[in-house]
């Protein structure tokens, strides 16, 4: 199989080329070297490169600055994923979209599942969510939407390394405990999305996340916990929970955002990791790096 990533800088693009299968013919392309708003070089690209499944982890994910450049995040994460779907059309391939929990407008307290109606209720959301309308439009069965949440990794920018930044500087940190979802580890991802690439010919709408379910608080407190365990951080953190009133942002997040995956865990035939397990995982590696 030959498959192509865009967005391959980024965290699950660079966890999807380091758990790459041996029988897979990688295509890796950075956003320098492939700008998926740009139709022409998206075409362009897919033709020359004859790539069997395009995955595309490019996206806009700064959530607040998404509601002062509302433009932008649509045209990357709507109108560049079009593109894609389009070259995939011309050229046979499928396509894998990595979308968002927040398509939802978390306004329930049980998981959501795979074809509930979304109701995004932030420009980011609604970004992505039409990104996934674009690509089913124009690939229908070929297309593969992959819903995943609170995304982190060794490297890039996240809130694992956010919080490990202030907690080392500061006696305290106030963490909004009243937003649930579930954590998720961008291997433990990649992986999963290899496993979606070498399902024959399933399309549609499927959830991946870690297993269990979290507040920011909850999350929080595990990374300090960690943190100290693992010499990461020197001294004991206090986490103060709070309300998301207290913590005014630009964009509205889900209240409660948790994805029901009982499908994608069938299809596979593997359930998720406990959300805690693969925290721990990924701050093992944080400290081996910390140590050379």
């Amino acid at each position: 199989m030959r498959a192509l990533i865009t967005g391959a800088g980024g965290q699950v693009g660079r966890e999807l080329a380091r758990s790459c299968p041996s029988t897979v013919t990688l295509v890796a392309r950075e956003r320098g070297e492939l700008d998926i708003t740009d139709g022409d070089a998206v075409s362009q690209t897919i033709a020359a490169e004859k790539p069997d499944i395009i995955i595309n982890a490019a996206a806009y994910t700064a959530v607040d600055r998404a509601e002062e450049q509302k433009e932008m995040a649509f045209r990357i994460n709507r109108d560049g994923a079009k593109h894609l779907a389009q070259a995939a059309r011309a050229n046979g391939a499928r396509l894998l979209y990595i979308s968002t929990d927040f398509v939802f407008d978390g306004n329930r307290g049980t998981p959501y599942k795979p074809l509930d109606e979304a109701c995004p209720i932030s420009v980011y959301g609604s970004s992505k969510y039409q990104g996934e309308c674009a690509i089913l439009d124009t690939l229908a069965d070929r297309a593969i939407i992959l819903r995943s949440a609170w995304v982190y990794a060794s490297h890039g920018h996240n809130f694992v390394k956010s919080m490990l930044r202030l907690m080392g500087d500061r006696d305290s940190i106030d963490v909004v405990a009243d937003q649930t979802g579930t954590p998720t580890w961008a291997r433990g991802l990649a992986e999963t999305i290899w496993r979606l690439s070498r399902t024959s010919g399933k399309g549609g709408i499927y959830h991946w996340t870690d297993a269990g379910i979290a507040s920011w608080y909850d999350f929080a407190v595990a990374i300090a916990e960690e943190g100290r365990n693992l010499s990461l951080l020197k001294q004991n953190i206090k986490v103060n929970p709070i309300s998301t009133q207290a913590y005014p942002t630009l964009a509205r997040r889900p209240a409660y955002s948790v994805l029901d995956k009982e499908e994608t865990w069938s299809l596979l035939g593997r359930k998720s990791l406990h959300w805690r397990i693969a925290l721990r995982s990924m701050m093992k590696e944080l400290k081996i790096d910390d140590d050379t």
